[in-house]
Formats: structure tokens, sequence, C-alpha cells
């Protein structure tokens, strides 16, 4: 009876360890997810401060980084004391190396967004091009959808959805080169010129935030399937073992 007792007691405080685990990795998605947030919210701003020209939306975008860069730090720290307790199984094992990607790629969105608000600034006193904004408000747009389809998918486990980011992306690429041709056949006035390099560099930022959202999906389908697989070929950089790493 001794023995049995200590067997059952061994099992209850083993089965109060993994619903405890998966208590704290459930918290773990949420800050993931309240983190996506204040990213959406960076690329908002960011992307209201470009269309509009408001230097002023464009300074609290700068300084709401902090809070993207706090968060993110926060939730790797409760990644890695979660693993020094834990030993997990190998499909938690999968969300938590997910939820660590995933928590790169919004910071790094959240940067990209950042430096779409400098460069605002920079060129607020520079003639803009009503063409390229017009393509621009398309772009934010659509990169916008992206985050919000790649966030919710993640949150649900949506394949399909994930896997739609793809054909989303292309779209921000095209309007990205078009974009960049619109620069290259600009005339000879020098500060639309300026401008339009400056705004060379914004397109870039968000045909990249756009890959990281395409890098979030990937992560979702790594969830679900248990194999990581690109969902477009080499044209991207590429690192790690779990996505590609994009500047």
């Amino acid at each position: 009876m001794q023995g049995r007792a200590h067997w059952t007691g061994t099992h209850e405080r083993g089965v109060q360890m993994r619903d405890g685990f998966h208590d704290e990795l459930t918290a773990l998605e949420q800050m993931l997810q309240a983190e996506g947030d204040r990213t959406l919210k960076a690329l908002r701003d960011a992307s209201q401060a470009l269309l509009t020209g408001d230097i002023d939306l464009a300074g609290r975008t700068i300084l709401g980084d902090d809070d993207v860069d706090d968060a993110h730090l926060k939730l790797e720290q409760g990644v890695e004391q979660l693993l020094a307790r834990q030993s997990p199984v190998a499909s938690d094992l999968r969300l938590v190396l997910a939820i660590l990607h995933v928590n790169l790629h919004l910071e790094r969105i959240a940067d990209q967004c950042v430096t779409i608000a400098k460069l605002t600034r920079l060129a607020h006193d520079l003639p803009p091009d009503p063409i390229l904004l017009d393509t621009f408000a398309e772009v934010c747009e659509r990169t916008e959808q992206m985050l919000i389809t790649a966030m919710r998918a993640f949150a649900t486990r949506d394949l399909a959805a994930a896997e739609s980011l793809v054909e989303m992306d292309e779209l921000i690429d095209r309007a990205n080169r078009r974009a960049f041709d619109h620069v290259l056949a600009m005339g000879p006035d020098e500060g639309r010129r300026e401008w339009g390099m400056r705004m060379i560099v914004v397109s870039r930022c968000l045909e990249r935030a756009g890959d990281r959202c395409v890098d979030i999906g990937e992560q979702t389908a790594y969830l679900v399937t248990g194999e990581f697989r690109e969902f477009t070929d080499a044209s991207h950089e590429v690192s790690g073992f779990l996505g590609r790493e994009v500047g």
C-alpha cells in the first residue's frame, strides 16, 4: 500500500506539473498575441504618419517601439524560465520554438515601422509624389491585413489562412517593384528625387514586413504539421532552421 500511495502521489505531482506547464505556455502565447497587437498599432501609426505627413505621429511611433521591445524581452525571458523548469514533449517544444520565432518577427516588424517613421520625418519638407503615396496606401493596407491574418492563423492553427499569406505577399512585392520603377522615372527635380529615394527605403521596409508575416505563417504550418517548410523558394534570404532571417 505504501508503494502504491507513493506512486499515486508522484503521479499526481507529475500531472500538476504538466498542468502548470501548459498554463504557463498558454500565458506565453497570450503575451505573444498582445505583442502582435502592439506591433499592429505601430504599423498602423507608421502608415498613417507616412500617408498624411504627420511628423508628431511619426515621433510617437518611434517612442512606442520601447513597448514592443519590452514585450519581446519579457516573452523571451518567460520562455527561458519555462524551459529551465520543464522538459517539454515534442509537440510542446514545437510551440515553444514557434513562439520564440514569432516573437522575433514581431519585434523586427516593429523596427521596420520605426524606420518608416524616421524617414517620414526626414522627408517632411520634401515634395511628395501623389502616385507613389497612392501605392503606399495600398501596400500599407495589405501589410496590415497580412499581420492580422498571420497572428490569427497562429492563434487558431489555421493552415489554410497561413498559406494564403504567400499570395498576399506577392501583391506587396509587385507594388514594391512598381514603386521602384516610378522613382527611377522621376524627373530632374532634386527635391522629388530625394523624396523618392527615401521612399524606396520605405517601400523596402513594407516589403520586409510582409516577408515577416509569411515567416509567421510558416511557423503556424510547423505547429500544425510538425515539419518546417518554406512557403516560397530561394528568392528570400535564409538563416536558421525555423524561418528566414531578413533585415
